[in-house]
């Protein structure tokens, strides 16, 4: 399976916040949003993207993007990871039924039963406008990719 692609309305899904408050496609209406797709919390390329994420968020936001992480992490790893960084992005769990969005919108690592590492931005109107996903786990996108997604 492909990543989803541009012009492609997001599918429903359900995934719950750090706080257990569910986030839905609703939530992505009105806004640019950008999913950060990672396999694991404090695995040490996960680590490293979000600290290269979290130094450019200011940048990110100025551009009117909201970025969020998603993995298939329970909530109170998620949180954990979180407040171990130091960052403010933030997690969506996609742990039950586990993947089940990732598996939708093409970001899903079978081989290994995690989510692979990808980028989908999602405009206001809960289009697909870009999105990237990474030859394996192990390759970190560059935060340049988000700002190329957005120009795009």
């Amino acid at each position: 399976m492909s990543i989803i692609a541009p012009g492609t309305k997001v599918p429903d899904f359900a995934l719950a916040t750090a706080d257990g408050e569910g986030f839905t496609q609703e939530d992505l209406l009105g806004k640019t949003t950008v999913l950060v797709f990672y396999p694991f919390a404090f695995s040490s390329v996960c680590t490293d993207q979000f600290q290269v994420y979290a130094e450019a968020l200011a940048e990110l936001s100025a551009q009117g993007a909201t970025l969020y992480g998603v993995s298939t992490d329970a909530t109170p790893s998620q949180t954990a990871f979180k407040e171990k960084l130091g960052v403010s992005i933030e997690q969506l769990s996609d742990f039950e039924p586990k993947g089940s969005f990732a598996k939708q919108v093409g970001a899903y690592f079978e081989p290994a039963g995690m989510t692979n590492r990808a980028l989908v931005i999602v405009g206001p109107d809960g289009v697909v406008t870009w999105s990237h996903l990474a030859d394996n786990p192990g390759e970190l996108p560059g935060v340049n990719l988000i700002f190329d997604g957005l120009a795009a």
